[in-house]
């Protein structure tokens, strides 16, 4: 577990063992450079490698420990998405690309699975969308017909495999789920070798498209014909893809409890906007509930905790459980016209990004590796246009478009006139962060668990919005465009490529010190970040 997460715990990183590799030292020569070791990355890397192509990985932490490592991995064609308006959106032949690409996406998955003998606990399963009250009936049976018509099976039911009463289902078959940091890091231990590379703890912090392409790192330049941005979010593009694209946080807990028997070998999620969505998890011979949720825009609420708890509540009326021993959130990116924005990025010749994926990254990340691999080898790929990176719908996200973008222009401006909410120094208890205003300055301030003052701008080096305090994850999040950033002010999530600049401390911030010395505050409440939540024993909902 990360030491800059501490106040999470995703059961995937703690239930997989991992091979470190290093860090790029030096100037290299590859065929492709790959930002980014997740999903994505790790699978264009596989397949092109496989083609005779010398690929070079990089990762700024460690393989699967992004956004991989923070998913709750369900792999299936049903997507975010409702597939009417995937119709809407995209058309009949539109929509029946999409989901015979997430199809396709898939068996890829089961395909490597076999090649490779792992043992990640891949297994196909029915989905089910289902809806606890009677207001979504109507909505299902739309659905229900609208799959039909994009040649995706399904089967209007009166009940779901749950140990809670719903009021109608709709079961998707031959869908599937997999432990996926097993699976990835299987995949990834493929790759060094023969020209090829991946180095961990490694940040690209330019990039430069041409014959060849260039991409500057910390420590050395990577010389390659190609570049792929598979960071999750568009890196190299510093406003147009930004446009067409959201960041949210998704929740997550998993559990022990006896009804896990009655779901294990199902994915589900309700209709409730934002929805839940449930699996459980085979590991060590226990098998847990994994339910997750609560999604919200990214920097947009600072007591992020109340998510955490709004989900133990959630299952608290429907499963009968007493501790939650893991709790996670991820970084989901929204686009504007529900695809995915995957291929050549916009003016350039020889870069490529994918990212959009919303709560489908399993699937879509397996198809961005799969597409972006063809484009880079020069293969015919049906889901070209249908994906790409470039393209404009007006009719099918203006709507989206103007809700997600008025962000920016209003914390660019707002943040910085906004009068003082902010508490003073002295006030900042351990571990614990906030914005304070030192006479006409804004500071992003945390104090550290041994007391000590970190002192930073709150200025998001992507596109200049303040940052907010995070305090469950203990992190820095831009509101604008999702970059995250340790409690210390280091680059946890991209776009922005650079930390939060460092703010000197002057008299009035040395004197807010010697008061907090002399009067320290009181113990945080909440105690240990590692707490146990704790749950009251409940049965059926009523």
């Amino acid at each position: 577990m990360s030491s800059e997460l501490a106040n999470t715990h995703s059961l995937w990183i703690d239930t997989s063992s991992a091979k470190t590799y290093p860090r790029l030292e030096g100037d290299i020569e590859v065929d492709v450079a790959i930002i980014g070791g997740g999903i994505t990355g790790i699978t264009a890397a596989d397949l092109l490698k496989r083609s005779g192509k010398r690929v070079a990985v990089i990762d700024f932490s460690r393989v699967g420990c992004g956004e991989t490592g923070h998913t709750t991995a369900h792999l299936t064609e049903v997507l975010d998405t409702s597939y009417q308006d995937l119709i809407s959106n995209f058309g009949i032949d539109g929509g029946r690309l999409a989901c015979q690409s997430s199809r396709k996406a898939i068996q890829r998955m089961e395909v490597n699975v076999q090649r490779l003998k792992i043992d990640c606990d891949f297994r196909r399963v029915p989905a089910w969308v289902f809806s606890e009250t009677s207001d979504e009936i109507d909505w299902l049976h739309s659905e229900a017909e609208a799959a039909l018509s994009l040649s995706v099976p399904n089967t209007l039911c009166d009940s779901a495999p749950s140990p809670f009463p719903v009021k109608k289902a709709l079961r998707f078959d031959h869908q599937a789920q997999f432990h996926p940091l097993k699976y990835l890091r299987a995949i990834a231990e493929t790759i060094p070798g023969d020209g090829s590379h991946i180095f961990e703890h490694t940040r690209a912090i330019d990039f430069q498209d041409g014959e060849p392409c260039k991409v500057t790192t910390e420590r050395g330049t990577i010389t390659c014909k190609s570049i792929f941005i598979a960071a999750n979010v568009p890196i190299s593009n510093r406003l147009f893809l930004h446009t067409k694209i959201a960041a949210y946080r998704t929740y997550a807990i998993a559990f022990k409890a006896p009804e896990a028997k009655m779901i294990a070998g199902n994915l589900m999620w309700d209709t409730l906007d934002p929805y839940h969505y449930i699996r459980t998890a085979h590991i060590n011979g226990e098998e847990y509930i994994i339910v997750g949720g609560e999604d919200h825009k990214t920097g947009h609420d600072v007591h992020t905790d109340t998510h955490f708890q709004n989900l133990i509540d959630w299952c608290g009326t429907r499963f009968d459980f007493i501790q939650v021993p893991y709790r996670w959130s991820g970084q989901i990116i929204n686009p504007v016209d529900g695809l995915p924005y995957i291929g050549r990025n916009s003016m350039c010749d020889n870069i490529y990004v994918a990212t959009g994926y919303s709560g489908n990254g399993m699937t879509f990340g397996t198809l961005a590796g799969m597409l972006v691999s063809d484009l880079i080898l020069g293969q015919q790929n049906p889901w070209t246009e249908l994906y790409a990176a470039t393209r404009v719908k007006p009719m099918a996200s203006a709507k989206q478009f103007l809700s997600e973008n008025i962000d920016f222009p209003t914390h660019l401006i707002s943040d910085r006139l906004s009068a003082s909410q902010e508490p003073d120094l002295e006030h900042i208890r351990e571990n614990e962060g906030a914005l304070v205003r030192v006479g006409a300055k804004k500071i992003a301030a945390y104090r550290d668990t041994e007391g000590q003052m970190h002192m930073m701008s709150p200025v998001c080096p992507h596109m200049g919005c303040y940052v907010n305090w995070n305090n469950s994850e203990k992190s820095w999040d831009c509101p604008c465009h999702g970059s995250r950033f340790s409690p210390v002010g280091k680059l946890l999530n991209g776009p922005a490529v650079t930390d939060l600049a460092s703010e000197e401390a002057d008299d009035t911030l040395l004197y807010a010190e010697q008061r907090y010395e002399e009067h320290p505050p009181n113990a945080n409440p909440l105690g240990s970040p590692l707490m146990t939540f704790m749950c009251p024993f409940k049965t059926n909902p009523v």
